[in-house]
């Protein structure tokens, strides 16, 4: 069977499959088409020059060529779709095949031009799904920038002081969440990475799992960091979480860790090649309700075990494959998975331990290498 021939019009900035198609950051929107084995970008003309010493494609063209095209065809005032129906037409393509978030509004001027569009469903490039030794590598490297902006996160709560009142105190002043996510972030920024909303949330606000933290912190309650910058150079992501208290943990919080350790432990048990997400979810889920953690709703707010046990990690922060109830993946060898179990009740706050997996065909590979301690 002929391949389909691809189609995407995207800046490679944000967009995960035009990065992974081109190989570097361009800023604009620019075009890619991949059709009889050949592939080719037609960016802005200031980008040429760059996208020919850098870009994955066989062939890099100046967008100005087919607008001009588009202009002899009777358009005064063309765009990107004019353009890519005029590289279309030279390449002798007549159908394409887009991503499913593909923007609706282009898709309808490619159809007016004359092209049959076709919306493909999951993987837009399935060679995405399966992380080479290369990109492995440069997760590992993100992940590492990741680590040091929680070492510096921890160690700042480690110097903070306990005042009377219990609140921390960091050179005299309150240690708040906001500061904290400073600190991380500009210690992550140093290390070559980029990291945005970062979580530090203490205590009940970190039942909400995406709640970023506000205020002061304050000693004797856990506190979340969640971490997931992306690499400046690579454009692939990291993620990270720890729970760790300054002071002392209260029994009942304790248990709470401990028990979520162990549900880290059994979900990466699981990830094995052939094994379903749902599946792997599920092993956890009946641990937690085993040890008298149950999962429901209280006042309207849902407590418990509430989210999905992972989630891929790549270009994207979340994507497949995912670990969940609803799931309908199934694990393969190549897979990169974030493994993030928590645990959350306003009585004693929220805890999540997060590290970051490569499937193999034994025994799943734990990329993540920062320990794991409550109480510091």
């Amino acid at each position: 069977m002929k391949a389909a021939s691809l189609l995407h019009i995207a800046d490679s900035e944000r967009d995960a499959d035009m990065r992974y198609a081109i190989g570097f950051p361009v800023s604009d929107p620019f075009i890619f088409l991949r059709s009889g084995g050949r592939s080719v970008a037609v960016l802005n003309d200031l980008e040429v020059d760059r996208a020919r010493n850098h870009a994955h494609v066989d062939r890099v063209a100046p967008l100005s060529r087919y607008l001009r095209q588009a202009m002899r065809r009777g358009n005064k005032m063309p765009g990107l779709a004019d353009a890519a129906a005029a590289l279309c037409r030279e390449a002798k393509v007549k159908k394409v095949t887009v991503p499913f978030a593909f923007p609706a509004g282009v898709a309808r001027q490619l159809r007016k031009l004359g092209l049959r569009v076709k919306i493909r469903d999951g993987w837009f490039l399935p060679e995405r799904e399966f992380k080479t030794a290369t990109e492995v590598k440069m997760i590992s490297a993100v992940l590492m920038m990741a680590e040091v902006g929680m070492a510096e996160g921890i160690h700042a709560l480690k110097r903070a002081k306990i005042s009377k009142d219990r609140r921390l105190l960091l050179h005299g002043v309150p240690l708040t969440c906001e500061k904290l996510r400073s600190i991380i972030e500009t210690a992550v920024l140093q290390a070559g990475g980029v990291a945005t909303n970062t979580i530090v949330a203490q205590g009940h606000q970190a039942c909400d799992p995406h709640e970023r933290g506000h205020g002061p912190l304050v000693a004797n309650l856990p506190v979340v960091l969640d971490i997931f910058p992306r690499s400046a150079k690579t454009g692939y992501y990291g993620d990270i979480s720890r729970t760790v208290v300054r002071g002392r943990a209260s029994e009942a919080l304790r248990r709470q860790y401990n028990t979520v350790t162990q549900g880290q432990a059994i979900a990466f048990e699981q990830l094995r090649d052939g094994v379903a997400g749902a599946d792997v979810h599920a092993a956890v889920e009946r641990f937690f309700r085993a040890q008298g953690y149950k999962t429901g709703r209280r006042r309207g707010h849902p407590v418990g075990f509430f989210h999905g046990t992972g989630h891929g990690l790549g270009l994207e922060i979340h994507e497949l494959p995912k670990a969940s109830r609803t799931s309908d993946c199934v694990l393969r060898a190549g897979h990169v998975v974030a493994v993030e179990p928590g645990l959350y009740y306003p009585e004693t706050g929220g805890v999540r331990l997060e590290d970051v997996a490569l499937i193999t065909h034994a025994e799943p590979q734990n990329l993540t290498q920062f320990e794991k301690t409550l109480e510091i």
